[in-house]
């Protein structure tokens, strides 16, 4: 039996389905409010937040059944390896543990599992005869696993008359290789195997468009996804030639897949300074930034101005300001209206939101927003 959740705030209130909505947002025509969403919140959260822990919230889908925010829907194939690496400790060290993980990576983590990126050791993979190996095992186009539902099946999931917004899962292009070669080791190989990372790029590609072919006929969408993560405060991991020159055409091969069937909104989950990578995004098929990190990056209006309407963003609500104070929050919800009643943008909480944002601001922001950018 499903777990019970008792909503502490109620749907915002409006005139235009949800899925009617968001294409009319994300396309810039009118639209009675913005949607209303948030990309979730850290782990401790659950457990430190009263708000959450009164309330028996223990997961991101609680809580966006808690505070009433819009649905979206969704479906995706398994174009990552399978099967994945056993997931083990290997050995313990103080307050760290050595652990092999799912992408057959060695890495050092907090025993008591609090939120942090990991401290990676070694990979799997740092030659080609390891990638054959890998992809032999590990990333057969056959495998079962990969097969997408039939097409009476798909009609049951993603009904041409729902009132969502449903998008697809475009898999990631280098995100999940630089998970599995480790930051460094993916740097050295572009240099001393670029060959092997090609073929690593064209592998998960492959998996996306096959799926994509086998089930773009039978539905209707919405948006599709994907996810790089690739960029730091800095601008990206690697060069902006290789991005252009190598993952460029491949991102276009997809995209052009998703425009013969008429999904023209298609975002990407990159974190840290994208700018660079913005201009190779956005000629092949990518038009959408998420979740949009202020301080790596900007503030979502410079891009918005610059790029006109050939650009939308979602998220971008400065997480500093929210975990600052409610001036802060009003001012900087204040910089945002004009592109939230513009269109092509969808304001929340630029990453997942840190338990140093007490509950308090965080329901007064919910509150603001809903007051500035929701049904006058």
């Amino acid at each position: 039996m499903a777990k019970e959740i008792i909503p502490m705030k109620k749907p915002w209130k409006g005139t235009m389905t949800q899925r009617d909505r968001f294409n009319a947002q994300m396309h810039y025509k009118p639209f009675d409010r913005t949607v209303n969403i948030e990309f979730g919140y850290w782990e401790e959260n659950y457990k430190e937040w009263d708000l959450f822990t009164e309330n028996g919230i223990t997961s991101e889908w609680e809580a966006n059944k808690f505070f009433a925010f819009d649905s979206f829907g969704g479906i995706g194939g398994h174009y990552w390896m399978h099967p994945a690496f056993e997931h083990k400790v290997i050995r313990e060290e103080g307050d760290m543990a050595i652990i092999q993980n799912s992408d057959g990576l060695t890495a050092e983590v907090p025993k008591n599992q609090h939120s942090t990126i990991p401290h990676y050791i070694t990979s799997s993979i740092t030659t080609p005869d390891d990638w054959k190996r890998v992809k032999e095992e590990r990333f057969r186009r056959d495998d079962p696993v990969r097969t997408p539902p039939t097409p009476e099946r798909l009609k049951q999931i993603c009904p041409d008359d729902r009132d969502i917004p449903m998008g697809i899962g475009c898999g990631s292009f280098i995100g999940t290789i630089r998970n599995m070669l480790t930051f460094e080791g993916l740097i050295y190989a572009i240099h001393d195997y670029p060959d092997m990372v090609e073929d690593m790029i064209e592998t998960t590609t492959v998996m996306v468009e096959d799926y994509l072919d086998a089930v773009l006929p039978y539905v209707t969408l919405d948006y599709a996804t994907g996810w790089e993560d690739i960029c730091f405060k800095n601008g990206p991991i690697v060069s902006v030639d290789f991005y252009r020159e190598v993952i460029g055409p491949r991102i276009k091969r997809v995209g052009d897949r998703l425009k013969k069937h008429g999904i023209d909104i298609w975002y990407t989950d990159c974190d840290g300074d994208v700018r660079p990578l913005l201009p190779i995004f956005l000629e092949n098929g990518i038009n959408c930034l998420f979740p949009f990190e202020v301080n790596s990056c900007a503030h979502p209006g410079e891009l918005l101005d610059g790029y006109g309407g050939a650009l939308r963003i979602m998220g971008g609500v400065d997480k500093m300001a929210l975990g600052a104070g409610k001036p802060e929050i009003k001012a900087y919800l204040e910089s945002l209206e004009k592109y939230v009643a513009r269109g092509g943008y969808i304001p929340f909480c630029d990453h997942r939101c840190p338990p140093n944002v007490t509950p308090e601001n965080y329901l007064y922001y919910l509150d603001l927003k809903e007051k500035m950018f929701g049904m006058k």
